[in-house]
């Protein structure tokens, strides 16, 4: 696609990464700040109109809505104030597959902070997106190319 990739994982405070290297899941006190840092990371991708890949575990509703809003997600759920920055236009990629795949896949990192140990609290946390959130399900049974096809098959489409 041409388009800027961030991961998100770099962008984790050092105390995040302390915590999970520990084994300690993260809790929504950790991951709102850095979900709010994200935000900002696109919104400024956006005002340069800027397309970008953000790979992120953005396990909860909430945390995507704070992806697409910011800060002001978390306050309520009102809608969009006069003069407020509008929402920015996401498509979440939910790659859906179980646990002993992307267990796998986990064992296989090196030098990441997070360890494996720590899937089933995210498998835990998970709430798969669901309309009337813009997103695609894409499984990672499939193979690495079908993966990456499909996903910019749904991105060109629009």
């Amino acid at each position: 696609l041409g388009w800027k990739f961030y991961d998100a994982d770099d962008y984790h405070p050092l105390e995040n990464k302390k915590k999970m290297a520990e084994g300690i899941p993260l809790n929504d006190e950790d991951r709102i700040p850095w979900l709010c840092a994200l935000h900002d990371l696109l919104r400024r991708e956006d005002a340069s109109r800027q397309n970008a890949v953000l790979a992120c575990s953005a396990l909860k509703k909430m945390y995507r809505r704070v992806l697409i809003s910011g800060a002001s997600a978390i306050e309520s759920n009102r809608p969009e104030q006069p003069g407020e920055n509008p929402a920015l236009k996401i498509l979440f990629v939910h790659l859906d597959g179980p646990m002993d795949i992307i267990a796998d896949r986990l064992q296989k990192r090196r030098g990441h902070f997070m360890p494996p140990e720590l899937l089933k609290s995210q498998f835990d946390t998970l709430e798969p997106p669901s309309a009337p959130e813009n997103f695609i399900t894409v499984s990672l049974e499939k193979s690495l190319p079908e993966t990456v096809l499909e996903i910019e098959s749904a991105i060109l489409q629009g």
